[in-house]
């Protein structure tokens, strides 16, 4: 797999941490997430934890980014309450922004601080939802 690494959206990063810190409360609300439309807007959500499976923040910055009218996203974070820092999506979220945004930008945490990658590049020979769906006739 190559790494194709892009400059980090450092305010969208903090735009997630903010919400981490001051939104995130108990064991409900963990995670913050943080979405940049295309038309340079700001999003940002919380995840619903719950024992059945509730939507991490991802899904729900989806959600609330498409209530707000920005359909078209390009670059999502999240961030872990308790100054956890950034943290990487989930097997499922991974496929759902792929899904929804083909060409979405993720920032990831590593060793040496965050960086910004395709998200394509999380989910190597993955399954495309599209090309899978039937064509109405």
């Amino acid at each position: 797999m190559t790494s194709q690494t892009n400059p980090v959206d450092h305010e969208l990063v903090a735009a997630a941490a903010h919400v981490a810190r001051t939104r995130c409360r108990g064991d409900n609300h963990t995670v913050a997430a943080a979405a940049r439309a295309r038309d340079g807007r700001i999003v940002t959500a919380v995840n619903a934890y719950h024992f059945t499976g509730g939507p991490c923040a991802e899904l729900v910055v989806i959600g609330t980014a498409a209530a707000r009218g920005a359909y078209d996203l390009v670059t999502v974070v999240a961030v872990g309450d308790r100054e956890r820092g950034v943290v990487p999506p989930c097997g499922r979220c991974r496929q759902v922004l792929l899904d929804y945004f083909p060409g979405l930008e993720v920032i990831v945490g590593d060793g040496e601080g965050v960086r910004s990658v395709p998200v394509a590049e999380l989910l190597p020979a993955t399954y495309v939802w599209a090309e899978h769906q039937l064509d109405a006739e």
